[in-house]
């Protein structure tokens, strides 16, 4: 018994230090993108049209899910809402109360899910199938940077896809909302609109968006990094797609919580 609990332990362990390390190497991949775009713009050399090419790709495989979950977030979120404020005697707060969910919480998440899942495992499947290809060492041989050539086109998509995703996610499950307070609900549209422009500010929306910046930027490195790192063939590129879904929905869901934690300390929800 004793043994068995001290493999467990040190089964724990390792895998804690391995996905650390991992992180870690993901974010030295992540800080080196970001130092080599910064000089390739200042000197007028960066890839526009790679980027372009990417962030296209990333909306084509995320817009129309986006919407599809929107939907149903917007409804379900002004439902239950508006089942318990209408208990209180509060219907006129649904407006506020949905709109703030969608946007402070909803839209950042579910884009940085729909760019974990269907972006992240595009991008990793690429590097990976590039990576067992030699197509990398091929690179390096020649005198080319991989992370400038594939991964710096990739993470300025993902800073461009996110935040328009997010507003995509806002603006049609506030519609959705609207429609069921409104329909189902009873509630004017005048009181709807009024509760939500009392307590939505402007840095609310800076703040949702921002979430969706950081959100991207973590889930396409740790996706680059994953699909770099590819070996043992096919299905290594494969173990790479799973780990970087995986890793990013995972490290998504913890740093939420964290910036969650620190907005509502420093910015507590007041009248607009």
């Amino acid at each position: 018994m004793a043994s068995n609990a001290t493999v467990l332990r040190r089964n724990f362990s390792g895998t804690v230090l391995s996905s650390l390390a991992t992180l870690e190497r993901a974010l030295r991949i992540g800080t080196s993108a970001v130092r080599i775009g910064t000089v390739d713009a200042a000197r007028l050399r960066f890839q526009v049209r790679e980027s372009l090419a990417q962030a296209w790709f990333l909306i084509s495989v995320t817009a129309v899910p986006a919407v599809l979950m929107a939907i149903p977030f917007g409804v379900i979120l002004s439902a239950q809402v508006g089942n318990i404020v209408s208990q209180l005697g509060a219907d006129t707060m649904i407006g506020a109360a949905g709109g703030l969910g969608v946007i402070k919480q909803g839209a950042p998440m579910a884009a940085a899910m729909l760019l974990g899942g269907a972006g992240a495992a595009a991008i990793a499947a690429d590097l990976g199938a590039r990576t067992v290809r030699e197509e990398v060492d091929a690179l390096r041989v020649m005198g080319v940077d991989p992370v400038q050539r594939l991964v710096v086109p990739r993470i300025a998509a993902m800073l461009v896809v996110a935040p328009l995703l997010n507003i995509l996610i806002i603006v049609v499950g506030i519609a959705a909302g609207f429609v069921v307070a409104v329909a189902a609900l009873d509630v004017t549209p005048g009181s709807y609109w009024e509760s939500f422009g009392s307590f939505t500010t402007t840095a609310d929306i800076w703040v949702s968006l921002m979430k969706s910046v950081i959100f991207g930027f973590l889930v396409v490195v740790i996706a680059c990094q994953r699909g770099l790192e590819a070996e043992g063939g096919p299905r290594g590129v494969a173990d790479g797609v799973n780990a970087a879904v995986v890793m990013s929905v995972a490290a998504v869901a913890v740093l939420t919580m964290v910036i969650a934690r620190v907005v509502t300390m420093f910015m507590p929800v007041r009248m607009a």
